[in-house]
């Protein structure tokens, strides 16, 4: 019978050093304002209970290539 652990192999490894690209580069983005996180939320709530238009469906069936 074989001695297998429960090792999770995925992290018998060292984890790979950070790309030079993830790290920004330049002037740190600004706060939000409370009126502006305010604003966002307001539109966001609004974007998800607005239902989208559907787009209507023509009534033509598309013709066969002959």
């Amino acid at each position: 019978m074989s001695s297998h652990r429960d090792v999770d192999h995925a992290l018998a490894y060292p984890e790979p050093p950070a790309s030079p690209l993830w790290h920004r580069s330049g002037p740190k983005a600004r706060p939000i304002t409370p009126g502006r996180q305010q604003h966002n939320c307001e539109v966001l709530l609004r974007a998800q209970y607005t239902p989208r238009p559907r787009s209507p469906r023509t009534a033509k069936a598309p013709t066969e290539a002959r």
